[in-house]
Formats: C-alpha cells, structure tokens, sequence
C-alpha cells in the first residue's frame, strides 16, 4: 500500500475495534517482516504461496483467538 504499512493500517483500525484480528499476508518471510517492525505479535501470518486449507487454517486460528491468547 503506498501510503500505509499493513502494520500501520492494523494500529488505526485497532482503534476503532480493538478485538479486531488481524492476519498479515505477505511475500516476504515472516523473519524479515518481524525484523522491520510491519508484523504485530498477535496477528496471524500467512506466507505467499499459500493454499485454500492453509489460509481456512490460519484464518480459523486468528477467529479463535481472543487478545492474541487461545480461547
């Protein structure tokens, strides 16, 4: 996105709805995404290519998270 980070977009919406869950989907690794400070803790991470099981996997996980913390 050429204005906002993914990250910054999260933090913005988080203030709004702070239970919102968040799942970052990206190209680049999760390391050097973690390194540059765009991947928030408690979001889902899902790294390009990906399947439809492993996206309903993820997708499922962050759904039954609550605060970053299984429910």
């Amino acid at each position: 996105m050429p204005e906002v980070s993914g990250r910054e977009l999260a933090e913005l919406l988080r203030v709004e709805r702070p239970d919102i869950r968040v799942l970052f989907i990206s190209g680049y690794t999760g390391p050097a995404i973690s390194s540059d400070g765009d991947f928030m803790a408690d979001s889902g991470f899902l790294q390009k290519p990906f399947t439809s099981s492993e996206l309903a996997q993820v997708v499922r996980a962050q759904l039954d998270t609550r605060d970053g913390s299984p429910t």
